[in-house]
């Protein structure tokens, strides 16, 4: 195994602001899900762990801050991460999604939220440029003013 790959990226400038920065990771296979929040921790993010989808709604029932959800396509419980970004999305608008998977590759319109999808095996750079991207737009949204609401 090339251990180059296995170095956390230290310094590594996301460009965004800290209080955006919440990543919530939704793997089922631990040890890669302990990898991705060990990364993703060493770039900057705040991160949240998930090892399904019944996990991550309740974080996210809990964590209102959450900008951004990495999830894997294949996982045991009543939702896969398919239908786990489509229920966030549907009660999130506002997080963005970044779905992984090693089996399968979703089309491009079944991404709800012009979400991104990244094939595994992935590089730890990709995902935290995939990532720092969708935090860094998701920290925009939130700061729009919805003019429905001025009154």
């Amino acid at each position: 195994m090339n251990q180059n790959r296995l170095r956390p990226l230290r310094g590594m400038s996301t460009g965004i602001p800290e209080s955006s920065s919440v990543v919530l990771v939704v793997e089922d296979e631990e040890l890669l899900r302990a990898f991705a929040t060990w990364q993703l921790e060493e770039a900057g993010f705040e991160v949240l762990q998930a090892a399904n989808a019944d996990e991550a709604l309740q974080a996210m029932k809990s964590r209102p801050d959450v900008r951004v959800l990495f999830t894997d396509v294949q996982m045991p419980g009543r939702l896969d991460g398919m239908d786990l970004a489509r229920k966030i999305h549907e009660q999130w608008p506002k997080v963005l999604l970044l779905i992984t998977s090693g089996n399968s590759r979703p089309a491009k319109a079944d991404i709800p939220n012009h979400g991104h999808f990244l094939a595994k095996p992935y590089r730890s750079e990709d995902v935290i440029s995939e990532i720092a991207a969708l935090a860094r737009e998701a920290a925009t949204r939130c700061l729009e003013v919805d003019p429905a609401a001025v009154v």
